[in-house]
């Protein structure tokens, strides 16, 4: 159990470095939101424009 800790971290490290690399991939604005809303609509989160955009903006100010 005690190696519970570092499996979390990883995993946490892996998804913050995804997202990282995808916010900074060189893509318009407006095609990496889009992409990011089929991403979530596939895994069966239903998101409006106004909540990616939320979204995208608090992980950059995370990221900064």
């Amino acid at each position: 159990m005690k190696n519970s800790g570092l499996i979390y971290a990883f995993l946490g490290g892996a998804v913050v470095g995804a997202l990282t690399a995808i916010l900074f991939a060189p893509e318009k604005g407006s095609d990496l939101r889009k992409r990011i809303k089929e991403i979530l609509k596939r895994r069966g989160i239903d998101f409006t424009d106004d909540d990616v955009e939320e979204l995208v903006d608090q992980i950059s100010a995370q990221v900064e």
